[in-house]
C-alpha cells in the first residue's frame, strides 16, 4: 500500500455547543473533506476508503456527535482499532457549562440529551459519556472564550498546511460598462489614467501584452496608485487573517475592461505576492468580450 503515512483522518467530536461545526467549516475551507455525523460503524470503511485511494484524495474530518445516540457507545472501541493502522487524530471541542448554557439560550434550542429535563441536566449527561473519549483525544480545544472567527483561526493554525496561504485574493479586472462585479470585496477605479483604446497602435492589444503594459504603468501616477493601493490592503489582509475572512475578491475596473484594469491587475497581484500567508490569483472577467 503506497503513500499510507501521508493519508491523515481527523476525528471531530466534543461537547454540543462547542463549535464543532465552525472547526468542520474551518477545515474545509483548508481542503479537508469533512463527513458531518458520521456513524462509529462508518469510520472502518470510511479510512479504507482513504488507504486505497490515489494520494489525491482530499484529507478526510469525520464529525461524529451525541446524535448519533447509541452509535455514539461504540466510537471509544473504533477509534483504538483504527490507531493501529492509520494516522487517525481525534480532536475534542470543550466548554465551560456556563458557555453552553449561554450558547444554547442564545438559539433558544433544548440540549439533545436535556429530554425532560434541564439544559444542565443535558450537558451533565452528555459530559458523562464523552469522558472517557475526551482522555484519550490528541487536542483538545477549550472554546469557552472563543468567538467562532477565533475558533476557527485556532484550528486554521492547527491544520494548515506548512506554505498554505491564510488569505485567498482573487483580483478581477473588469469593464464598467459591463458592470461591477457583484461579489467584490474592494472596489478601485482605473479611468484616472489616458485609455490606450485611442492609440491606433495599442488599440488591438490588451493589458497582458507589453507595450500596453508599459503605456499604462509609464502614465502618470500609475506606479503610485498600486504601490499605495496596495500598502492600504496590507491591515486589510492583516485584519481579515484575525477574523478568519479566507477569500477576498478585490475589483479593478476601466471602461471595457480591456487595457488598463488589466495592467493594473497583474501589477497589484505582484506587489500583494510579496505579502507573507497571501496568495493571489488574477482573473480577466471581460477579456476578449470587445
Amino acid at each position: 500500500m503506497t503513500d499510507v503515512e501521508q493519508k491523515e483522518v481527523l476525528i471531530i467530536t466534543g461537547m454540543s455547543g462547542a463549535g464543532r461545526s465552525t472547526a468542520a467549516d474551518a477545515l474545509e475551507d483548508l481542503g479537508w473533506y469533512v463527513v458531518d455525523n458520521l456513524p462509529p460503524q462508518m469510520l472502518r470503511p470510511l479510512v479504507e476508503l482513504v488507504e486505497r485511494a490515489s494520494s489525491g484524495l482530499p484529507k478526510i474530518a469525520a464529525v461524529v456527535d451525541i446524535r448519533g445516540r447509541d452509535f455514539f457507545d461504540e466510537i471509544s472501541e473504533m477509534i483504538s482499532v483504527l490507531r493501529g493502522g492509520t494516522e487517525l487524530r481525534v480532536v475534542f471541542l470543550d466548554a465551560t457549562d456556563a458557555a453552553l448554557v449561554r450558547r444554547f439560550e442564545s438559539v433558544r434550542r433544548p440540549h439533545p440529551l436535556q429530554a425532560d429535563g434541564t439544559l444542565l441536566d443535558g450537558i451533565g449527561e452528555e459530559r458523562t459519556r464523552l469522558g472517557a473519549i475526551r482522555e484519550a483525544s490528541d487536542i483538545v480545544i477549550d472554546t469557552s472564550e472563543l468567538n467562532i472567527h477565533q475558533l476557527a483561526m485556532a484550528v486554521t493554525e492547527l491544520f494548515a498546511e506548512e506554505g498554505t496561504a491564510e488569505v485567498r485574493v482573487t483580483i478581477v479586472s473588469f469593464g464598467f460598462k459591463y458592470g461591477v462585479p457583484a461579489d467584490a470585496d474592494h472596489v478601485a477605479d482605473a479611468r484616472f489614467l489616458p485609455n490606450p483604446f485611442w492609440d491606433p497602435a495599442l488599440r488591438s492589444q490588451t493589458g497582458l501584452d507589453a507595450p500596453v503594459r508599459d503605456f499604462v504603468l509609464g502614465q502618470p501616477g500609475a506606479r503610485e496608485f498600486v504601490e499605495l493601493y496596495a500598502a492600504a490592503l496590507h491591515p486589510v489582509l492583516a485584519g481579515y487573517r484575525r477574523e478568519n475572512k479566507r477569500h477576498a475578491t478585490i475589483a479593478i475596473g476601466c471602461t471595457g475592461g480591456k487595457h488598463r484594469s488589466v495592467a493594473l491587475a497583474r501589477e497589484l497581484a505582484h506587489e500583494l505576492e510579496q505579502i507573507p500567508g497571501i496568495g493571489v490569483s488574477v482573473k480577466n472577467r471581460d477579456l476578449g468580450r470587445e
